[in-house]
């Protein structure tokens, strides 16, 4: 694909950063479509312009870059998206791959390196910065490994909890015993290798609230 082809909508609530990503795109010959400083701007302009990729900080007003994504593609954009951050614990790179976002670049990263994920994401990979270290990545590898090893039953109850619907209300609307959802959450902690504990799962997932619902 011709770079002038290569049309891009970038989103992030730092004015000068993004100045700087979009001056860098533009001279080396790509076509920036737009620009957004928050979240429900960046998502309505992918949806009204329907760029070929999308630049997207994770931390901005409004939606996140990770809601952004979610919320594109259902609506149906075929966007790629990349994710332009200063984050690379454990914890974003998870919700990264369970959002399965096609290219996850750190704000330190030469715009060579930026160039090679446009690349490798136009041609269909998954693009992962090598600032970051392997362990962090292959950690996320094996966190939604334990997530797919939960049932349809299990992973819909998992979602109830996320947005913190008690016991009770999830028997009820599933017509299922109270008894009967307290052993799917203790198979639910076993294959998810937590501690059992009162609050152990809940806690979780409530840390986890992007991933798990991502799913």
């Amino acid at each position: 694909m011709n770079k002038k082809e290569i049309t891009i909508v970038t989103a992030d609530d730092h004015p000068i950063l993004l100045k700087g990503l979009c001056d860098e795109l533009t001279s080396n010959g790509y076509k920036i479509l737009a620009q957004a400083t928050n979240g429900i701007q960046a998502l309505e302009l992918i949806l009204k312009e329907a760029p070929v990729l999308a630049f997207l900080d994770i931390d901005m007003p409004i939606l996140n870059g990770f809601e952004v994504i979610k919320m594109a593609r259902e609506k149906g954009a075929k966007t790629k998206f990349i994710i332009l951050s200063f984050h690379k614990e454990p914890y974003y790179i998870v919700q990264a791959k369970a959002f399965q976002i096609d290219g996850y670049l750190l704000k330190e990263d030469t715009f060579f390196e930026i160039e090679h994920c446009i690349d490798q994401v136009l041609q269909g990979n998954t693009y992962f910065s090598k600032s970051i270290d392997k362990e962090p990545i292959q950690f996320a590898s094996e966190e939604l490994k334990k997530l797919n090893l939960l049932t349809p039953s299990e992973s819909k109850i998992l979602k109830m909890i996320a947005k913190e619907t008690s016991n009770k209300e999830i028997a009820d609307m599933l017509s299922l015993s109270v008894r009967t959802i307290e052993k799917h959450r203790s198979n639910i902690i076993d294959k998810l290798g937590l501690q059992k504990g009162n609050n152990t799962l809940t806690n979780w997932v409530l840390l986890n609230k992007n991933v798990v619902l991502a799913q």
